[in-house]
């Protein structure tokens, strides 16, 4: 009996969903901002292969399946990077120590 390699690899997408789901919502809260800088890079690795698929028209069509998903992921990458650094900027502001006022 042979599994069907479009089952095999929806199997492993639904795991990786709940393993993704129960590693990151059990970081302790002191580790969240090491952890967006690691998904700040890995989006920026996802950017390079978005670039490369969205101008790879080998046969000079602009409106191809790969460009149109290369804008795509490209858009949305640089909006999770965007978000990204501000919720660092954000969290790192929460450590700051705060100035009294002296009067």
């Amino acid at each position: 009996m042979e599994i069907d390699p479009f089952i095999f690899r929806l199997s492993i997408f639904i795991l990786s969903i709940f393993v993704g789901y129960y590693v990151v919502w059990s970081v302790t809260p002191s580790l969240h901002t090491p952890l967006m800088s690691v998904t700040n890079a890995i989006s920026s690795v996802i950017i390079v292969g978005a670039i490369i698929a969205a101008l790879s028209n080998i046969d000079g069509n602009i409106f191809t399946s790969s460009t149109l998903f290369g804008y795509l992921a490209i858009t949305l990458a640089a909006v999770n990077i965007f978000g990204g650094f501000l919720v660092t900027q954000r969290m790192l502001a929460m450590y700051k120590k705060k100035k009294k006022d002296k009067k």
